[in-house]
This record gives C-alpha cells, sequence and structure tokens, in this order.
C-alpha cells in the first residue's frame, strides 16, 4: 500500500524525514522534491563499469540551462530524506515528463532506511530548460511486510551528487569467474 499524503506528514520525525519540508508540496500521495542548482556529466566518452569515470559539474543558473538530448545528466535533490519502516520511490512528475524530460532512467526505486539526497539520472528527449529549485519529481512510500534490514550500502548518508559507484562491486575480468550460462551459438563470448 502507498501512504497517502496525510500519513506521509502524520509520519514526520518517526519513520520520515524530509529537509526542508514544505506543506504546499505534499500532495495526495506524495511529495514533490526540488531540482539543486548544479548537475554533473561524465567526461568519458564511452563509460567502464569497472573504474571510477571522470565526471565534470555544470552549474544551473537562475535563467536556466538547456539540457542536450543523448546526454545523462546527474542531478540531486535539494531535499535530503531519511526513511524507516517503509520504502521511498521517485518518479517524475508528470508535467515534467509531459516536456520529454525523463528525472530518473532506472533508479527510482529507494531502500528501507536509505538516508541521503537522491541522485536523479536526467535524460531529455529534445532540448529543455531547466531551473534551480523547480519541483522536479516526487517521493512516495510503500508499506513493507516481514523482517526488516535497512539499507547500509554504498550510497547511504550521501552528501552530493553521487555517480555511480558499481566499480566498487565489479568482479575481476569475467574469466572463469564468471556466472554467466555459456551456451554454444558457434561465436566466441564477446567478453573473453
Amino acid at each position: 500500500m502507498i501512504l497517502s499524503g496525510l500519513q506521509i506528514r502524520e509520519r514526520l520525525g518517526t519513520d520520515i524525514c524530509i529537509e526542508p519540508f514544505d506543506e504546499s508540496r505534499l500532495n495526495p500521495n506524495s511529495y514533490n522534491l526540488t531540482l539543486h542548482n548544479e548537475l554533473m556529466v561524465y567526461e568519458e566518452v564511452v563509460l567502464d563499469m569497472a573504474k571510477a569515470n571522470l565526471v565534470r559539474r555544470i552549474a544551473i543558473p537562475d535563467e536556466g540551462l538547456v539540457l542536450s538530448p543523448n546526454q545523462l545528466y546527474l542531478a540531486r535533490t535539494v531535499e535530503r530524506t531519511e526513511t524507516h519502516n517503509l520504502v521511498p520511490m521517485i518518479e517524475g512528475r508528470s508535467s515534467i515528463g509531459r516536456l520529454g524530460l525523463f528525472v530518473h532512467v532506472t533508479a527510482g526505486f529507494g531502500d528501507v532506511g536509505f538516508t541521503g539526497y537522491w541522485t536523479l539520472e536526467m535524460f531529455a528527449v529534445q532540448p529543455v530548460r531547466i531551473y534551480p529549485n523547480v519541483p522536479i519529481c516526487q517521493i512516495f512510500y510503500h508499506e513493507i511486510t516481514g523482517e526488516i534490514v535497512e539499507y547500509a550500502s554504498k550510497y547511504q548518508n550521501n552528501r552530493d551528487i553521487q555517480p555511480s559507484l558499481f566499480f566498487q562491486e565489479f568482479q575481476g575480468d569475467h574469466g572463469e569467474d564468471d556466472p554467466q550460462l555459456t551456451l554454444d551459438f558457434g561465436a566466441e563470448r564477446s567478453h573473453g
């Protein structure tokens, strides 16, 4: 079940923390989070999952910044959230989606116990001008059943836009330890 806006307000200070909180951003079953004034883009032409990739910061001026298509922009929310006993999720606002702006590529699912800023993986279908501090996405909360083990991994307590840290879990060269099932299609494996 998804919490109502009234339940979100009622659980503030216990299971939910949203800082800063603005009552006018509370919706019937979600809360609007706002866009920070900075973006991050990868400097690499080809991103490598096995290493930290170079990034560059871009300020979003008050007069706005035009996002280009076919470019991934990492951003973050102004709000820091903390969630206990619930599963937080974010989705783009429909008004933002109708401009052809994806606010998250795949990572809208949060973990129970997550504390920090939400990193947004923004992608524009066509050029679109964005502005700092606009309500960019909405957070909503699912109830969870069963025993809970809270999130305590690499993105916990982040303080900034967070590029991928997947390289920290990357396992070797995918040689002998590759858990993928080998299928013989008369071709060599693409990674070894």
